[in-house]
């Protein structure tokens, strides 16, 4: 579990592939590694992965092709900088929200405006994600945990101070760049809470007539 506080920035230094699977290794730059054991997780642009080897200065984590199809680490190359922070401790102030480190989709980069003591970044999510994106709401963006600040159909908007900027990647977002993106865990488990009993039932992809009569689609 994680709270979306980004502690240090690191550069990936290796990528090696096993098959389907890459195993990657990143300098930490100035992440605490004192107490990082072997099966840690650190959350790595939000993507929780798990210490296999490390030292003072970087640490090594195999990344599954599953996670690979479905966060950004498909186009990380060495030298990519990522965003790093260490599962969160019971004393930890929890600045941000609850975070898990399963990332949702990958969103884009559509606008970037730049203001006097701010930046705003407009980025496009995934159409299966928008309904979990709301005003005022709290998104994670390659592991910053962040607030919404507009919506407009799948696309949402974001104000970024000079700490945020300077502190993680994204001062270096640029249009189109491909950020990952893990929506509040609260409302993914309303929608399941509010599906009732319903939610015990095998999921069925055939659209029958009866399923569109009851939904007022078609007549009875």
């Amino acid at each position: 579990m994680f709270t979306g506080i980004i502690e240090a920035t690191g550069t990936i230094t290796q990528l090696t592939h096993r098959g389907e699977d890459i195993r990657l290794t990143v300098d930490t730059g100035k992440l605490d590694m004192s107490d990082v054991e072997l099966g840690d997780s650190i959350a790595t642009n939000g993507v929780c992965l798990t210490v296999v080897d490390f030292s003072s200065g970087h640490y090594s984590a195999d990344v599954s092709a599953e996670t690979i199809r479905y966060t950004g680490f498909a186009d990380y190359q060495v030298g990519s900088r990522v965003n790093l922070e260490k599962a969160m401790l019971p004393t930890t102030r929890f600045g941000g929200h609850i975070v898990s480190g399963h990332v949702d989709g990958v969103g884009t980069v559509s606008a970037i405006h730049e203001h006097s003591n701010y930046v705003e970044v407009w980025v496009q999510a995934p159409d299966e994600l928008a309904k979990y994106i709301a005003h005022k709401g709290s998104i994670t963006v390659d592991g910053v945990s962040l607030t919404v600040n507009k919506v407009d159909g799948a696309t949402f908007m974001l104000w970024l101070i000079p700490h945020t900027l300077q502190e993680t990647i994204i001062g270096t977002y640029k249009v189109g760049t491909k950020v990952n993106l893990e929506v509040d865990v609260v409302a993914r488990y309303l929608e399941r809470l509010l599906q009732g009993d319903q939610a015990a039932q095998p999921h069925k992809k055939d659209i029958s007539m009866e399923f569109l009569a009851k939904h007022g689609f078609a007549k009875r």
